[in-house]
């Protein structure tokens, strides 16, 4: 007997997983940062930042167009940590953690995840525990960047300058990324695939505004350059439901 496919009933819609993204568009860039300073915003005391060099963490940013998914079209920003379990150990320090990254193997948690539509905002939020609010995004995208803009309660958070466009493929790829949903770590798996990818060091210029959150990045370290920024002209994921860890 087949397993029925969960379900969730939100704002009068059902949404049934898995959740599907047909077509999105996205840039995104990476940092290290202080482990330190990182580690203090880890939203569960299972989790541990990865460090890829002492007192190094992985930070990345990222900005993305939602164009046909089964929430909605909006857009949406992402800032996350790559993180491990602290049950599973640590591995093989710092080369195993970057060899993990450019094989597309290493966990992320996020911690904020903004978004500009009400319905993806208490979709992510019930189904997942994503960490989203509804925020004013403005992303563009000309003349091979991509620009966005993030403002909360009326105040800067953040902009973003990076690099869009390229002609690499990238085959599906199953990752994960945790939450904490109903008090409870959880980790979402989701498969990925891109078109029109573009991957290069540097790149990205990020400003910092006024809002709290702005500080907790500056903690961080930020802004500083970007250790590299991947572009994808079209990418479609598709979401499983949460597991309870």
């Amino acid at each position: 007997m087949t397993a029925e496919a969960p379900s969730y009933r939100i704002q009068d819609r059902t949404v049934t997983l898995p959740c599907h993204v047909r077509d999105a568009a996205s840039a995104t860039a990476s940092f290290l940062v202080d482990a330190g300073a990182a580690r203090r915003l880890l939203p569960s005391l299972e989790l541990d930042v990865v460090e890829v060099w002492p007192g190094r963490a992985l930070f990345s940013v990222a900005c993305i167009d939602y164009r046909d998914n089964d929430l909605g079209d909006y857009d949406e920003i992402s800032l996350a940590l790559f993180v491990r379990e602290r049950r599973g150990g640590r591995g093989v320090p710092y080369l195993g953690p970057m060899l993990d990254l450019l094989r597309g193997r290493l966990p992320t948690c996020i911690l904020h995840l903004p978004v500009n539509q009400e319905f993806t905002c208490e979709a992510g939020c019930t189904i997942w525990g994503f960490p989203k609010s509804v925020d004013d995004i403005d992303l563009q995208v000309a003349d091979g960047r991509l620009r966005c803009r993030w403002e909360k309660e009326g105040r800067h958070v953040l902009s973003f300058d990076g690099p869009f466009g390229g002609g690499r493929t990238m085959p599906e790829q199953e990752l994960r990324t945790y939450t904490v949903r109903e008090g409870a770590l959880h980790a979402t798996r989701f498969v990925s695939r891109a078109e029109g990818m573009g991957f290069q060091r540097g790149g990205t210029r990020i400003e910092l505004g006024d809002h709290p959150i702005a500080g907790e990045l500056r903690a961080l370290g930020l802004p500083r350059a970007a250790l590299f920024s991947v572009c994808m002209g079209r990418m479609m994921a598709r979401f499983e439901a949460p597991e309870k860890l």
